[in-house]
């Protein structure tokens, strides 16, 4: 025989109820055991627990043994095919009913035994990229990132070197989504586990013996046509379940789309309303202020103009005012004077007049003229100028007044006076 030939063997869900119970097949156990472990491991006995009791009628399509090593821990082995959703749950509610199952009253807590639980399913549990997962408790410190350790004290009455030794450890087999290449002592019990066949090359501790003690022409005609019903009943629910999944997917399919149509239109009709509303408000703003702004300027602009126009004349007015009223008060004084002195102070009241009359008006000329050049004061300017030409003021001192040039003084001037 070709030594990679392979042989189709008894399943191993079937081979665990009927078969690896008994004390001569415990090699078949302690090498699965031994290899998933990584240790030596020697069954003394098999133990009975509400949780391993047999079902004849196989409804739920379970398999649990419950295990006593040489050390005197528990080992819990569990074959799962159908679906659970809480089935992480049903673990930890397993293995906390064998602690206490296994606790007599009045035990210390030392006495808790260790417990492995070992599940062997055959659906997607949970979401990961292995077939295999190992759970183990330790004690992380969250500042430090330590692990907590036993003392010497402890080690020595325990007999374990680390706190997780004293806690259930817990081992999941994902059947299903191994890929086939067996590599690995452990690849070749996982492939025996998906395939039920084994190579003669196979190297893996207990799957020798397995290869002996399950053979399917070893079995006799009744044990055959109940391991052939087991199959059926098998094939069956797997292909109930699917089913149940196949239309589930579609009903919840078709009736997300139609829900997923719905809220989208609703989602959609708010957000465009929402975004439509936004932007007109933003659209509306921008023209607003633009329209505005524009209507702002030319309004403060007409106002400004009428209103410097306005203070202009008042300012140019009062001005004119004060100066005509001390020009007339000067002409007067300087009249009445003139009778009254002689000929001798002629020249010096005329120089002191003159001095006087442009000292006197420089500095209220001079601010009066720096605003006067608006549209306000124009007029009062020439009135300004035809004044001091009146009274014999000379074109040159009228410029150095004004700050006008002496054209713009003639020009003035001539239109008062024209040749």
């Amino acid at each position: 025989m070709n030594s990679m030939a392979k042989e189709s063997y008894i399943r191993f869900d079937w081979a665990a109820k009927r078969l690896l119970r008994q004390k001569s097949n415990f090699v078949v156990l302690e090498g699965l055991l031994s290899t998933l472990l990584n240790d030596n491991i020697k069954i003394v006995r098999m133990l009975e627990s509400e949780s391993n009791k047999e079902d004849l009628e196989d409804k739920f399509n379970r398999v649990d043994m419950l295990a006593e090593n040489n050390r005197g821990e528990l080992v819990i082995i569990e074959v799962q095919n159908n679906r659970e959703l809480d089935y992480f749950h049903r673990i930890l509610y397993g293995v906390s009913k064998t602690i206490t199952e296994y606790m007599h009253g009045g035990d210390e807590y030392a006495h808790v035994r260790k417990i492995y639980s070992v599940s062997i399913v055959y659906f997607d549990l949970g979401q990961g990229k292995d077939y295999v997962y190992h759970g183990r408790t330790e004690f992380r410190g969250i500042h430090n990132n330590d692990i907590l350790q036993l003392t010497v004290r402890q080690q020595e009455q325990f007999k374990y070197k680390e706190i997780g030794d004293l806690y259930p450890e817990y081992y999941i087999l994902r059947v299903d989504e191994f890929d086939g290449k067996a590599v690995t002592p452990l690849d070749e019990w996982i492939s025996f586990l998906k395939t039920s066949e084994i190579p003669e090359n196979a190297k893996a501790p207990g799957l020798a013996e397995a290869r002996e003690r399950l053979k399917r022409d070893a079995m006799s005609k009744g044990e055959r046509q109940a391991y052939e019903a087991h199959l059926e009943a098998l094939r069956y629910q797997k292909s109930v379940i699917k089913t149940g999944i196949i239309e589930g997917r579609a009903e919840g399919l078709a009736e997300g789309r139609a829900e997923g149509l719905a809220e989208g239109r609703t989602e959609g009709l708010a957000e465009g309303r929402t975004e439509g509303l936004a932007e007109g408000r933003a659209e509306g703003l921008a023209e607003g202020r633009t329209e505005g702004l524009a209507e702002g300027r030319t309004e403060g602009l007409a106002e400004g103009r009428t209103k410097g126009l306005a203070e202009g004349r008042t300012e140019g007015l009062a001005e004119g005012r004060a100066e005509g009223l001390a020009e007339g008060r000067t002409k007067g004084l300087a009249e009445g004077r003139t009778e009254g002195l002689a000929e001798g102070r002629t020249k010096g009241l005329a120089e002191g007049r003159t001095k006087g009359l442009a000292e006197g008006r420089t500095e209220g000329l001079a601010e009066g003229l720096a605003e006067g050049r608006t549209e306000g004061r124009a007029e009062e300017q020439k009135k300004f100028v035809f004044n001091c030409h009146k009274t014999g003021i000379s074109a040159e001192t009228i410029s150095t007044l004004t700050g006008l040039t002496l054209k713009e003084v003639n020009t003035i001037i001539k239109q008062e006076y024209p040749s």
